[in-house]
């Protein structure tokens, strides 16, 4: 696993510390590493629905 280092504004990054106080996540780390899972599913999900349809328009 790679280490990478962000920047999060401190209102986000309270938000992800309540999720792991109550439980949701282990580690801030689980948290966003689950964010970014997340993110490249809904990406490849949404290229998946586009190239279902063509790309072309006819007028």
């Amino acid at each position: 696993m790679e280490r990478v280092t962000l920047r999060i504004p401190k209102q986000q990054i309270e938000r992800v510390e309540h999720m792991v106080e109550t439980g949701e996540f282990p580690n801030r780390s689980e948290a966003i590493r689950s964010a970014v899972r997340e993110m490249i599913n809904e990406q490849q999900s949404d290229e998946q629905k586009s190239s279902d349809k063509p790309t072309w328009v006819k007028v």
